[in-house]
């Protein structure tokens, strides 16, 4: 696919989505690498257009460089959204009470911590994505290495053949300590999450390598 085509095609895929309003995103495309920049309402679009990008065919790799424009209202001070923050978070059954710790500085807050699992981990920085006033949410919530145990590489390998859009065949798992190597091909960026998404979900992964190559 041509760049110009490309382009198009994901100009086309944020102004169709009603969760963005694409009026502000610039879009560039060289050898199926797209950029994004300019400027949107809430962190949640930010958010939003990596996700509709990323499901566009042709889609390699995103670089993201989309500035949040959050304007000022009462109650949006950093002080205020860390309290919303703290509350959301505990409200979030997926997310373990009093394990994780809230910093808001200019907007943007910085989540820090330990749980056990990445699916928790995502969950808390969920949580606060959405809220009024949030211009960008850095995660530094740690992962426990919990117990270890001797098949992570053959789960891994089982969850990425169960996955339909997968083909496991082209997708070579290691396993170094708590850390999963991916290497191999695959055929959109969106597959490209989908199996470090099922690495992340073995027991006792902390850190994931991504290798994998979009073809």
């Amino acid at each position: 696919m041509k760049d110009e085509e490309l382009r198009r095609h994901v100009l086309e895929a944020l102004e169709f989505d009603p969760s963005v309003d694409a009026t502000g995103i610039g879009v560039a495309a060289f050898e199926g690498v797209v950029t994004l920049t300019g400027h949107v309402g809430t962190y949640s679009e930010k958010y939003a257009a990596e996700k509709i990008v990323a499901k566009v065919k042709g889609v390699k790799g995103i670089a993201q460089d989309i500035e949040v424009r959050a304007s000022y209202e009462h109650g949006n001070s950093d002080e205020e959204l860390a309290r919303r923050a703290l509350h959301s978070i505990a409200w979030n059954v997926a997310v373990p009470d009093n394990q994780v710790q809230v910093k808001v500085q200019h907007g943007w807050i910085t989540l820090g911590g330990a749980v056990r699992w990445r699916f928790q981990r995502d969950a808390a920085e969920s949580s606060v994505r959405q809220l009024k006033g949030v211009k960008g949410v850095v995660n530094q919530i740690t992962l426990d290495d919990g117990p270890r145990i001797s098949d992570v590489k053959e789960r891994i390998e089982r969850a990425l053949k169960r996955s339909a859009s997968l083909e496991a065949h082209d997708i070579e798992v290691n396993v170094r300590g708590h850390t999963v190597i991916l290497n191999g091909r695959v055929k959109s960026w969106l597959d490209r999450r989908a199996a470090e998404k099922a690495a992340w979900n073995a027991p006792s992964v902390t850190a994931v390598e991504d290798n994998l190559i979009v073809s």
